[in-house]
């Protein structure tokens, strides 16, 4: 039992990009976070990932390169990943197994640690009817209240915000004319209500992000492409560097979603360099951007142009402070050891009550 002892964690991460990402990799990006975080408050990190480590944690790699963008998603990496995990927890003696893969936690009654799994993406159709078949094998973290509202019959042990280094996020008070649309290039990150959301407030926009599969290239072609001008400008998918850059220096980020998206990495990227978001209410929206100090919250499309113009008024100086209070690594580490400590209390004590 670890009482107040430093723990020993397992960490695996997906196998399609190094901790933390060059540039996309929101899940990622939280991995590598919660990782130093947690280095940080003196435990102990074993991350099992791919590629070569950047993370304050010990490093073992399932493979020397990442799977990468060209095989998202396909089954072939990711139970590779996971079997080539299994076999590495079997010399590890972890407290807890956090996995954030999507095979990996199949492996979770063969663990004597107790797996935590967080919930990156939706908890609906497939994905729920997988989660909900793990039943109590695993225990489940929700990234946002309306996420956990989606799915209440799923075995969610808590919810804990995902967040990032605030302090690694540039701070420019002083912004250009243009705004800002910074992810996927599909249908339900509504990037043409973007685009026509800034025409409509006299704005030139940027759009940076990822086109990979059909579908996507699909939605450029129809909607996206016919929109593009010179004030509206497609950069393709944008490095750390000039993802930083653009951050930093948009008037505001449009972020209209058009799906209840269980958390937007963007917008607490966008609120440290002080940007404003300029967002539609779905998903997780609503528990991020305070509405009227750190951006506006529409109901509908047409009422996006009209927020555009008024992020003029916010203050950058609000936008930082809400995720330095609200969303840094130092607050998500704490509330993950926090969880993992209950946690380990609470599977000692059902096996030494087995036990007698």
């Amino acid at each position: 039992m670890p009482g107040n002892r430093p723990l020993d964690i397992a960490m695996i991460a997906t196998p399609w990009y190094e901790l933390p990402p060059d540039a996309y990799g929101g899940i990622e990006a939280m991995c590598a976070a919660l990782v130093d975080g947690l280095v940080e408050r003196g435990n102990q990190v074993t991350v099992i990932g791919v590629g070569t480590n950047g993370t304050r944690g010990r490093f073992l790699a399932t493979d020397p390169t990442p799977a990468g963008t060209e095989r998202l998603g396909r089954a072939g990496p990711e139970v590779l990943h996971a079997a080539r995990a299994a076999e590495m927890l079997r010399f590890l003696h972890p407290d807890i197994v956090h996995d954030h893969s999507t095979a990996g936690p199949l492996q979770a009654p063969q663990r004597h640690a107790p797996t935590v799994v967080t919930a990156h993406g939706p908890v609906s159709g497939e994905s729920g009817d997988y989660y909900r078949a793990l039943g109590q094998t695993v225990h489940m973290v929700a990234i946002s209240r309306s996420q956990q509202e989606q799915a209440p019959h799923l075995p969610w042990y808590g919810q804990i915000h995902n967040a990032i280094r605030t302090t690694s996020f540039p701070f420019h008070e002083h912004k250009d004319d243009s705004v800002l649309f910074l992810g996927r290039i599909a249908a339900d990150k509504g990037v043409h209500l973007a685009i026509d959301a800034a025409r409509g407030a006299g704005r030139p926009i940027i759009i940076a992000g990822t086109c990979n599969d059909p579908a996507e290239q699909t939605y450029f072609d129809k909607e996206v492409a016919p929109r593009l001008g010179e004030d509206a400008q497609w950069v393709g998918e944008a490095d750390r560097h000039l993802k930083l850059d653009l951050l930093a220096h948009a008037r505001c980020l449009l972020f209209p979603i058009c799906w209840e998206e269980p958390f937007g990495m963007v917008m607490i990227e966008a609120m440290a360099c002080g940007t404003p978001v300029v967002a539609l209410r779905r998903g997780s929206v609503p528990e991020i951007v305070q509405d009227g100090v750190t951006g506006h919250i529409c109901d509908r499309p047409e009422q996006l142009a009209d927020a555009v113009r008024s992020a003029d008024g916010l203050s950058p100086r609000a936008c930082r402070r809400r995720v330095l209070e609200q969303f840094d690594t130092s607050h998500m580490a704490e509330e993950y050891e926090t969880l993992y400590r209950l946690l380990a209390r609470r599977i000692t004590h059902v096996r030494e009550a087995q036990a007698v």
